[in-house]
């Protein structure tokens, strides 16, 4: 019963627990589906956060039903990315600069607010007699101890990321000292934070990005989907903290694979996921990539379709550019727009998917997951698959 109605309320865009349990009271489709109960927020939401990862592994099973309905054919895959909140504010993170004055100013009122309390306590003594003893904390320093206690968690989370960053890019030794290289003086020492990296206290996990759809910054996550051209199905889910798309694109295609046992013959996807790299692989491994070098603006006219052979030793870059300007690579690519865009407008729009209800990126993620692979269901549901067997 639970099950049925966290994916229920997932398709329908009623994905708090506090709207689903009223919705069993005034909804007939949710009470029809809770057969009559009433089941608690709080159980519900309980029930979502400890099966959360058996839930979404249901995005696989509802993705080879879709298959099998031939909504799924693997012929051209587009993938896109959307930011969506986390849930945490943008103003209750603070950059690593910002850390450490706050830990000076801090610091120094704790001392402040501990001299005062001293000097209460001597006159209080010469007033009372010893003896006197408080059982608790003044409230305003108990509270800047708390905040000092969260601001040195962030700062430490801040440096070891950034050392273990460096680490695995081979710009730091296990010692304590960089490496010694040769050439130009490095604008940043390695494996010490920038003095703008951020860290939010509600939700550390995700990042302050750009989003050019709000034309703003927001505090979330980078959700990925890759989705088959066929019936607008998401055939890969992912999501992340990194802000940029260039590190996604071979995720995703492993994803697919292991999803559905086989690779689409064409993919498509914006100037975001180009690189040499990312087209290498897709051709190493049998895709046909239909990705942008720079950003294409939609009021630029287009240049004339490239007559004859394509001319041996183009680069990557150029070789990508020609084939975009041919009317195949224009039609191609086009599908991006028709496929991906949609399928992503249609969650955050008329389903209102907007924000994350959980937080930190192992959860979201999963909730991310459940958003996908009930967005595939509503596809399977509007096909009229297995109403006719019914």
């Amino acid at each position: 019963m639970m099950t049925k109605l966290l994916l229920y309320a997932y398709c329908v865009g009623v994905p708090s627990s506090r709207r689903i349990e009223e919705r069993t009271h005034t909804d007939v489709a949710f009470r029809l589906l809770a057969a009559g109960d009433h089941p608690d927020h709080d159980t519900i939401c309980e029930f979502r956060s400890r099966h959360l990862e058996a839930l979404s592994r249901l995005f696989v099973e509802v993705l080879l039903v879709c298959r099998e309905a031939g909504l799924v054919k693997l012929g051209h895959v587009a993938l896109d990315s959307t930011k969506v909140k986390a849930n945490a504010s943008k103003h209750k993170a603070m950059s690593y600069a910002r850390m450490g004055e706050a830990r000076k100013e801090l610091e120094a009122q704790v001392q402040e607010l501990l001299e005062r309390a001293r000097q209460a306590d001597e006159e209080e003594d010469r007033r009372y007699g010893k003896g006197k003893r408080g059982e608790e904390l003044p409230e305003e320093l108990g509270f800047r101890r708390s905040r000092l206690e969260k601001i040195r968690e962030a700062k430490e989370a801040l440096e070891r990321q950034a050392r273990e960053e460096a680490l695995w890019q081979g710009k730091l030794d296990e010692g304590p000292q960089p490496r010694t290289r040769s050439g130009r003086k490095p604008k940043h020492p390695p494996g010490v934070p920038k003095p703008t990296d951020q860290r939010n206290f509600t939700d550390p996990e995700s990042r302050i990005m750009k989003d050019t759809a709000a034309k703003g910054f927001v505090q979330g996550y980078n959700a990925q989907a890759a989705v088959d051209w066929t019936a607008q199905v998401i055939v890969a889910a992912e999501l992340t903290n990194e802000a940029n798309d260039k590190g996604q694109l071979e995720p995703a295609l492993e994803q697919i694979e292991r999803n559905l046992g086989a690779l689409p013959k064409e993919l498509s996807a914006d100037a975001g996921y180009y690189s040499e790299f990312n087209v290498i692989a897709l051709q190493e491994a049998g895709v046909e990539a239909f990705i942008p070098p720079q950003k294409q603006r939609h009021t630029s006219k287009a240049l004339p379709s490239p007559r004859g052979r394509t001319p041996t030793g183009l680069s990557v870059k150029d070789r990508m550019l020609r084939k975009l300007r041919t009317r195949r690579g224009r039609d191609k690519y086009s599908k991006r727009k028709e496929v991906a865009e949609p399928a992503l407008g249609q969650i955050k729009g008329p389903r209102g998917f907007r924000q994350f209800l959980l937080r930190g990126i192992r959860k979201a993620r999963g909730e991310w997951r459940l958003i996908c692979l009930t967005h595939n269901i509503l596809k399977l549901w509007r096909s009229g698959y297995g109403v006719a067997g019914a």
